[in-house]
């Protein structure tokens, strides 16, 4: 073997181990807080298990005196949307190429559905802030058109909202609501869960829904349930008393507990009615007689002797 030879491969062997060392170590960093929303991540991939995250934060309450901006430019509160009807809100970004536009088209389905009888701007109001702190009301603006075409139900423009805000008052929000996600600067996207919560008139957070594909039933129970009575009708809040939110799973599911009691009322009802109307009945019919030559006849009843018997 060539001496120069073999000392050159070990040079550059050695040179290659060093380099995928140094990559290894930048691999391994990470920032000191992980909890920023938002956050650039420069020398590392996405960890989905750390960065993105959708906890519930049931009765949270938004602060409502949080600022954005409107597909017209105003800068408004978000108290401007709450105080009557509840709310759906929802946090993906406006050039978001993938799950943001799964999620928006869901919601927009949900609204469609014949099975969901509430509709944005008479029942509830609909909430949808980007999380990108660079677009601004012209992309909103348009966003918003795209939907209200694809909805189709005169009124909508009045209850559903495109916003936009600086990063400050994104996270605020979205920190509320237990949303978590990560700007991936290689890609220029945003990497986050996908979902939506429902809010109280109030603003306190009353469900959530994950994915993006909704149950127009949760849905209409959620809403139902946010509403304090406000929303729906008579039977919408019985039908209600007769399920339970389950956190774990993001959906309603019967009331055992419940529906016995229900049963029970309506047997003890159904027995007491019979009841009633057997002695009602009972009160009514004269009483019966039986008289010496055998013949039964109502009380009261003038007697008539029998043809031929004086």
């Amino acid at each position: 073997m060539n001496p120069k030879f073999g000392k050159r491969r070990f040079i550059a062997l050695a040179g290659a181990a060093i380099a995928a060392l140094m990559a290894t170590a930048s691999y391994a960093q990470r920032p000191a807080d992980l909890s920023q929303i938002g956050q650039v991540r420069m020398n590392t991939p996405i960890n989905a298990a750390k960065d993105i995250s959708f906890n519930q934060m049931l009765k949270a309450y938004l602060p409502l005196d949080t600022t954005f901006t409107d597909e017209s430019g105003a800068v408004v509160p978000l108290k401007n949307y709450f105080g009557k009807k509840p709310v759906i809100l929802m946090m993906p970004f406006y050039r978001c190429p993938g799950i943001c536009t799964q999620e928006l088209n869901g919601l927009t389905e949900l609204m469609k559905d014949e099975r969901f009888p509430y509709r944005v701007g008479r029942d509830f109001e609909a909430i949808i802030i980007s999380i990108n702190p660079k677009e601004g009301p012209d992309l909103a603006t348009a966003k918003k058109k795209e939907y209200l075409d694809a909805l189709n139900q005169p009124g909508a423009e009045s209850g559903w909202r495109f916003l936009t805000g600086n990063q400050a008052n994104i996270k605020k929000i979205a920190d509320t609501i237990g949303y978590k996600f990560v700007y991936d600067p290689k890609t220029d996207q945003y990497a986050h869960a996908a979902g939506f919560v429902i809010l109280t008139p109030e603003g306190e957070v009353s469900r959530y829904f994950f994915g993006v594909g909704y149950d127009p039933r949760d849905a209409k129970l959620a809403l139902t349930e946010a509403g304090k009575g406000k929303v729906g009708t008579v039977i919408d809040q019985f039908i209600l008393a007769c399920y339970h939110y389950d956190p774990a799973t993001g959906t309603y599911g019967p009331k055992v507990f419940a529906l016995l009691q229900i049963a029970g009322f309506a047997t003890v009802g159904l027995l007491g009615a019979f009841i009633f109307f057997a002695l009602r009945a009972d009160i009514k019919q004269p009483k019966l007689i039986k008289l010496p030559d055998g013949r039964i006849v109502p009380e009261g009843q003038p007697l008539q002797m029998p043809e031929g018997k004086a």
